[in-house]
């Protein structure tokens, strides 16, 4: 999508205002869109400071006559939040976004349950707080235009990336949940596992060791319960663990031969 394209302020509501929607609120408040959020845990005072109106209750919140609602919340509780939103409440045709770093899932329960009018745009911008803190210029953007009527309002909400120097990739959720299952839940799992053996710097670390320190220590700022959504709810990444299994005794087992050649006396003697 170029960044030349038209668009228009956006009254944007955000549904689970934790680190990840408090992150891009920012963005959106800076450039002039308006920002209501609810969530579970109350965050009025911090909304406050970010120039974002907060409602502790979900009707009030669907009231705020909202041209898109964003969806933040974690993926293990996307079905109860979805399953409790007052779809009648809706004062007009509405675009429901979500953000999650997977996509089948939440493409298909909002089908499911969103009025027909509803628009819906699967989302994953593949950064968050820390990864785009100075900027968003060059960083990746998925989206998948999953059912679209009005094109101003789903332009304006994609040039919110766009303007910002977001690499726009469009494609299925399916592709990307094949995608990230290999790339995403692989790095996390590789970085959960380096953890578990409590991998630590030391005095004379190579420079890949410490990439892999620096691995382990990225991966375990994510919440378990992202770590979980992605195998739970990406139905790729179970298979993406079996290879990485078999991948690892495939190195032990050449290990294994090379060791048991090397030891063998006849082998040495035929030297």
């Amino acid at each position: 999508m170029s960044s030349s394209s038209s668009s228009r302020t956006l009254k944007i509501g955000i549904i689970g205002f934790g680190p990840f929607g408090q992150f891009l609120s920012k963005t959106m408040v800076k450039q002039g869109h308006t920002i209501t959020a609810t969530s579970r845990s109350d965050h009025s005072h911090l909304s406050t400071d970010l120039g974002v109106s907060f409602y502790r209750d979900m009707d009030e919140f669907f009231e705020a006559d909202n041209d898109v609602i964003m969806l933040c919340n974690s993926i293990l509780s996307l079905s109860q939040v979805v399953k409790s939103m007052p779809f009648h409440l809706l004062k007009h045709p509405t675009l429901f976004v979500d953000v999650l770093s997977v996509k089948e899932h939440p493409k298909q329960l909002l089908l499911e349950v969103l009025p027909q009018e509803s628009d819906l745009l699967c989302t994953h911008p593949m950064f968050g707080p820390e990864s785009g803190k100075d900027g968003w210029k060059d960083l990746n953007f998925m989206y998948d235009r999953v059912r679209i009527r009005d094109e101003a309002v789903c332009s304006s909400f994609l040039q919110i990336f766009g303007s910002e120097g977001c690499k726009m990739l469009e494609m299925t959720c399916e592709e990307h949940d094949k995608m990230a299952a290999r790339s995403q839940f692989l790095t996390h799992t590789i970085g959960r596992a380096l953890s578990e053996m409590n991998i630590e710097s030391t005095p004379i670390d190579t420079k890949t060791f410490q990439t892999l320190v620096n691995l382990k220590e990225s991966t375990m700022r994510d919440s378990f319960d992202l770590f979980s959504g992605l195998f739970i709810h990406n139905k790729f990444a179970q298979q993406e663990l079996k290879n990485l299994e078999a991948a690892l005794d495939k190195v032990k087992q050449k290990l294994l031969d090379r060791t048991n050649k090397e030891l063998d006396p006849s082998v040495s003697n035929n030297r």
